[in-house]
């Protein structure tokens, strides 16, 4: 594990025990905390090397430091061998991703990025309504991903560094499941943000244009850290019916599925199992490793969803519309 992180030991930790696997050594910047970390978490042993860690005889590295060191772990990684699960967003830049997922595809190890909702069974739920044809052609899609960001989290997320913000938290999160659910990409976006007391830019909206397979819709978001009473909904609109889900843009299995088509009938629908999506996440990393398919999200998933939230920031900064340059379906 490089990064002694509230998300590895909250999420990650207890999903790799559930499945059997048991972490060898954790990596942090400060050598004390780190030992008090492993020893709190159960881990083998803290370390502020790399160098050492990746010597331990681990197969395979999760990476969830501060954004901007995610590089440098990742090559590390890739560099003695290792497969690689790394937190979103990959990197501060998009050169800095490409050349992440690069590296790994020249050394031949697996990649992948931890956006952990494409394992909610509501999200997945969303995916099956779209490719099976249930809701007809995709005419837009409308996400709110609001919350009020807890206070065990509120350190680097609003500071300065880069990666820091709600754009590259919550966005990169909203572009890489709207890609998930629609099969579509983003093309454009026009972003608008405001501060509400959290930090500099803790809430945005923004409007997109997505495309795939000739067809055209409309993206709309709404993503802050300062709405504590808000639910979180993803909401697909198509010609022959909508669906929208509830509690969708969690951390949980929980929400609900409303279908509802042109008579207004509406019908909840089932989700399946409401399996941990962490651990549903790292069992296929696990099996993807072993040789058996891709994991949920790919390191090339990962430089997409980076794209859309750094045009959505360019987008703010110089308050226009901004294209990701994309002009083919997804590869």
């Amino acid at each position: 594990m490089i990064g002694a992180s509230d998300i590895a030991a909250t999420q990650v930790l207890p999903a790799l025990r559930q499945l059997g696997h048991e972490p060898v050594v954790v990596v942090g910047s400060d050598g004390e905390r780190t030992a008090r970390y492993a020893i709190r978490n159960g881990v083998g042993y803290g370390t502020t090397s790399i160098e050492e860690a990746l010597g331990a005889g681990v197969d395979a590295v999760y990476v969830s430091t501060t954004n901007e060191r995610h590089a440098a772990g990742v090559h590390a990684a890739v560099g003695a061998g290792c497969h690689v699960l790394c937190e979103k967003p990959l990197a501060p830049s998009l050169d800095q991703a490409r050349a992440m997922v690069d590296a790994a595809a020249g050394a031949g190890v697996v990649m992948a990025t931890n956006h952990h909702l494409r394992n909610s069974p509501v999200i997945r739920a969303l995916r099956g309504l779209v490719a099976d044809g249930t809701l007809g052609r995709v005419l837009g899609v409308r996400v709110a991903h609001t919350n009020l960001l807890p206070e065990r989290l509120r350190g680097w997320r609003l500071g300065s560094e880069a990666g820091a913000g709600v754009v590259l938290d919550l966005t990169v999160h909203d572009v890489d499941t709207v890609r998930f659910v629609t099969g579509m990409e983003v093309l454009e976006v026009a972003a608008i943000g405001v501060a509400q007391g959290m930090s500099g830019l803790d809430a945005v909206a923004v409007a997109g244009r997505l495309g795939g397979d000739g067809a055209d819709a409309t993206l709309h978001l709404h993503d802050a850290f300062t709405t504590p009473h808000a639910r979180t909904a993803f909401e697909v609109f198509g010609t022959a019916a909508s669906a929208l889900a509830t509690d969708a843009m969690s951390q949980t299995p929980d929400g609900e599925v409303v279908l509802r088509r042109a008579d207004r009938e509406e019908v909840l629908v089932d989700v399946g199992e409401r399996e941990n999506l962490y651990v549903r996440g790292l069992r296929a990393f696990a099996e993807a490793v072993a040789g058996h398919g891709d994991p949920p999200c790919t390191g090339e998933d990962g430089v997409r969803s980076l794209a859309g939230a750094l045009a959505v920031t360019e987008s703010l900064m110089t308050g226009r519309r901004v294209s990701l340059g994309i002009t083919g379906d997804i590869a």
